[in-house]
């Protein structure tokens, strides 16, 4: 089947949700893929941070392999041991006491803001206190009560009544402070804002509002379904910036390119949750974390010198590019915005025709690399987008 019939079957039967670049995707290796026509792409997006490891990676195939030779699923009436492996060593390398596991990062974050609320329930009496701040331009997810949570109006559109309890506010800590009041049980917030931009917060401001967080026992929520499992060099992203939270949600890069999610709770809010006040049927699936495993168990100290020092790499090269005002991120999340007249989409579009895949967030072009992109990788497509922005 070549694109245009993939793409004819695609406008038959799947719903018009995704503005699609024109490739369809049949195999890949590592950072490399190659299309059903047998062109081959350099991969810098990694399915949006998903495949940690790139594509076909042997150390994730081969894991997920074997447990599906044992069993693909078990109801999360029953232990399993490929979920219990994972919590452990997700506790081990964040400081986290306990994890539930979902399918996607918005199902992770509608976990935290139930544990959030609960929190304030049993602790002041009341369910009065319930009201959760989010940032401008912030992005939480695609269900009713994430993407109220969502501070960004384009997103809103059409789908209200929205859900109540959520305030917006600018991403300093003077406008969090101003919007806390007695209702108040959490703040959530992403350190480096992904889809709108690769925006990373301000240190200063997220470690004075850590703090005052602790003053008001209001509950502090870091989303790193984009930014976490390695991505910014350190296995999570709060650890760059020097702060604990109390609730912590990732998804993205932690099933290695299989659907999954874990809300981490740390010292607070460990108890919070009892029998039947959350669950999933699929979450904590066996393959699933089979293959969460291996990518954990990989994210040692010398893999994220390696993805500090690309990150580094890239950054400088394509600062000195003419086309470029300037290059944000951190690690391998990396943000370049872009001088003259060409959109984000348009360079997009045109990296494609010359065998590089990237992203783009809002005005901005998005590098995601897999973390493990070789040296060769990363200057092959840099030569491409170099050509594409002169």
């Amino acid at each position: 089947m070549n694109f245009q019939d993939v793409k004819n079957k695609d406008t038959q039967f799947i719903a018009p949700t995704y503005n699609r670049f024109a490739v369809a995707i049949s195999k890949g290796v590592g950072s490399t893929f190659t299309d059903v026509e047998g062109k081959k792409y350099i991969d810098f997006t990694s399915g949006i941070g998903v495949n940690a490891f790139g594509v076909n990676d042997e150390i994730w195939k081969n894991a997920v392999i074997e447990q599906i030779d044992s069993v693909q699923h078990a109801c999360n009436l029953y232990y399993t041991l490929p979920q219990v492996r994972l919590a452990e060593l997700l506790c081990e390398k964040s400081g986290a006491k306990k994890v539930f596991f979902g399918n996607s990062g918005a199902e992770a974050n509608e976990c935290a803001i139930k544990v959030a609320r609960k929190y304030s329930a049993l602790k002041y009496g009341d369910e009065k206190r319930y009201e959760i701040i989010t940032l401008k331009n912030s992005f939480h997810g695609r269900t009713l009560a994430t993407l109220t949570a969502t501070g960004q109006d384009n997103f809103h559109k059409y789908f209200g009544p929205f859900l109540e309890g959520f305030v917006y506010a600018e991403p300093n800590f003077e406008s969090v402070k101003e919007r806390v009041t007695d209702k108040t049980c959490a703040v959530m917030l992403e350190l480096i804002q992904g889809e709108s931009g690769v925006n990373v917060l301000d240190k200063n401001f997220v470690t004075d509002l850590e703090k005052y967080c602790k003053e008001k026992d209001v509950l502090l929520i870091v989303d790193e379904v984009q930014t976490g499992n390695g991505r910014t060099g350190s296995v999570y992203a709060f650890q760059n910036f020097e702060i604990q939270p109390d609730i912590l949600t990732t998804a993205k890069g932690l099933g290695g390119g299989l659907p999954i999610g874990a809300c981490l709770l740390f010292d607070k809010t460990e108890t919070v949750f009892s029998f039947g006040d959350h669950g999933t049927t699929y979450g904590g699936n066996p393959v699933a974390c089979a293959g969460a495993v291996s990518v954990i168990e990989r994210l040692t100290d010398e893999l994220m010198e390696e993805v500090r020092q690309k990150g580094e790499y890239i950054r400088k090269k394509i600062a000195e590019f003419p086309a470029v005002e300037s290059v944000d991120g951190m690690g391998l999340m990396i943000g370049i915005k872009l001088k003259g007249e060409k959109t984000s989409r348009e360079v997009a579009e045109e990296c494609l025709k010359n065998g590089l895949l990237v992203l783009t967030a809002h005005e901005k072009v998005r590098l995601l690399p897999p973390l493990n992109i070789t040296k060769r990788e990363i200057d092959e497509g840099l030569k491409v987008l170099e050509g594409v922005l002169k």
